[in-house]
């Protein structure tokens, strides 16, 4: 039998080091699917819906290096498109295989036709369609290249016509180059930046996702310049360990210890940060940037040096040229000031709230405790993502995945789909909204099938709990924020799953206990407070007289019990604002 098109496609996946194509599988698809059945060196993993094909592929990409995800013709691939915008924002990177109508058919408006390039135009760094059996190899080689060396997603458009036709040989194209440079600012410029932090005091360290990897050397900067360390989400998880300097992270997710430190610093070093918050940023002090992309310098703050280089390549060469600070006082203060925003943090842990209204923060702490030493994190967007980022710490060898640049909501879920077959015998836990959960509800049944040991925990607050909290602070009353949830436990038993419901805290860590020890995958439905607030670092009086105008626009709606359940839940927050 001669190679197809779809033979030759299956093969230089595997040659690139792609495990796994998570898709569902029809028509213009077929081809590639039945290649897969017959090379044997890669696994078809079928999902319930594309989206999540996306989002798992996604993880994996940023936990392994390079994932891929497929749709066929029409609505298969459009139901790609929310995954591959968070990939591609994320900087994952994700091959994408958008099969197509056959070809013969294009501009005839034939079923399922859509228009790959206008359609994947926005997220991607690769975009074509290949036509011609000479075309797909060299196309192929162009998108996985694409995707690994610019970090992110690559699109592949294939006619499900030209899958089944005999493969043309390409030997130029069998090849795939991940060339690793070191990437730093010259050494006037090194040198000129090492005087610039001699001459200040007061300095803050803000670290990004840029500086995975360079754990160590921001550490090592940070002693010589006695300087505090803050961090934004996506880099706690390398910052934050083994880090006597860390102040935590700021955001409208972080802790006012690190918008303290960096609104009291007279200067800022940003370090592979893309933090997209400008409000955070102070104007008024000095700030220096780092990026290994230096057209991100200075779009969000009042940058006066700006550098190119990767941190780690950086701060290797900038180490031995910054002289030991021997005033430690800010530093100091600091620590002191995040000593005792910790210590407020622990107020509704130790309070653990009522049967039924069950704190968030303390299920998040009973997490953060059970949790193995490496155990990898996905959280949804929205109220979860705020107690994954307050209370799950980092080990040095944890990871934590999440929507963080695109925002959406039903991420966490897929996302832990992909991690667990990407990092088998890991721990895999999922931090789940009740709203984002419902969204890709079905494919619990693709972790059933696979038999994947990831732990499913639902904050069931019965709300969509961040919209909810952003029309109040806008002094509107919430609405048509309420959800009607099926008892999420039944649920998960129906589809083969451990299901556990929990409606008191006294239940919590005995449910945690189990469900972490059973080998399957298992889901924890916790019925969780709907009004616990996410205090941002600095509360704007603009917030505060928003939340006021909403509760009163509450009481004159006669939803008077809501005022008093939100004063009730949040007493220690707003005796704090007083």
């Amino acid at each position: 039998m001669a190679k197809t098109v779809a033979d030759q496609l299956v093969e230089m996946l595997v040659n690139a080091g792609i495990k796994r194509i998570y898709a569902v599988t029809g028509d213009s698809l077929n081809e590639v699917n039945d290649a897969v059945r017959r090379n044997g060196n890669i696994q078809w993993i079928h999902v319930r819906h594309e989206e999540a094909g996306a989002y798992a592929a996604a993880a994996e990409a940023e936990l392994t290096g390079f994932a891929c995800c497929a749709g066929s013709s029409g609505p298969g691939h459009v139901h790609l498109i929310n995954g591959l915008y968070d990939a591609h924002r994320a900087g994952a990177p994700v091959l994408a295989i958008a099969s197509t109508i056959p070809s013969t058919e294009y501009g005839t408006e034939y079923f399922q036709e859509t228009n790959t390039i206008k359609l994947f135009a926005d997220c991607s760094h690769y975009n074509n369609l290949a036509v011609t059996a000479k075309q797909m190899p060299r196309m192929l080689q162009g998108a996985i290249q694409a995707a690994l060396n610019k970090k992110g997603v690559a699109v592949l458009g294939l006619p499900g016509d030209l899958a089944g036709l005999d493969a043309e040989e390409i030997m130029t194209a069998m090849q795939n180059f991940h060339p690793e440079p070191v990437i730093r600012p010259s050494d006037i410029e090194l040198q000129n930046l090492a005087s610039v932090l001699s001459q200040h005091t007061k300095i803050t360290i803000f670290c990004g996702i840029g500086c995975a990897g360079a754990h160590d050397e921001v550490v090592a900067l940070a002693q010589k310049l006695h300087a505090p360390v803050a961090y934004s989400f996506r880099g706690k998880m390398d910052i934050q360990y083994d880090n006597p300097n860390e102040v935590g992270m700021t955001g409208l997710l972080g802790l006012p210890s690190a918008y303290h430190a960096m609104h009291e610093a007279d200067l800022i070093l940003l370090l592979g940060t893309d933090f997209p918050y400008a409000n955070f940023i102070p104007d008024k002090c000095t700030i220096v940037q780092i990026d290994n992309k230096p057209e991100r310098i200075g779009r969000r703050a009042n940058v006066d040096i700006g550098l190119c280089g990767n941190v780690k390549d950086t701060l290797h060469v900038l180490l031995p040229l910054v002289s030991q600070q021997t005033d430690s006082s800010f530093l100091h203060e600091q620590l002191e000031f995040y000593s005792e925003v910790k210590k407020k943090l622990d107020t509704y842990v130790n309070d653990t709230g009522e049967p039924g209204n069950i704190h968030p923060e303390f299920v998040s702490r009973c997490i953060d405790e059970l949790a193995s030493h490496d155990a990898i994190f996905t959280v949804d967007t929205g109220m979860s993502c705020v107690w994954g980022a307050r209370y799950i710490n980092a080990t040095g060898q944890r990871r934590m995945l999440g929507s963080f640049n695109h925002g959406s909501m039903a991420n966490a879920m897929p996302h832990a789909i992909g991690a667990a077959l990407a990092c088998p015998g890991r721990q895999v836990i999922a931090l789940c909204g009740d709203g984002g959960l419902s969204m890709l509800l079905g494919d619990l049944a693709t972790i059933v099938q696979y038999k994947l040991p990831v732990k499913v925990i639902v904050f069931n607050n019965r709300s969509l709990g961040m919209v909810k909290l952003e029309m109040e602070v806008a002094g509107l009353p919430d609405w048509q924020t309420d959800m009607h949830n099926p008892d999420f436990a039944l649920v998960a038993q129906a589809m083969g799953m451990k299901g556990y419901t929990v409606n008191d805290a006294s239940g919590v860590r005995a449910a945690l206990q189990s469900a972490f020890a059973y080998e399957g995958p298992a889901l924890i439905n916790i019925m969780t407070d709907p009004n616990a607030l996410a205090m941002p670092p600095r509360v704007e009086f603009e917030q505060v007289k928003g939340m006021a105008l909403s509760m009163a626009k509450l009481v004159l709606n006669g939803r008077m019990d809501e005022v008093l359940d939100t004063v009730k839940s949040n007493y220690k927050h707003i005796k704090d604002l007083l």
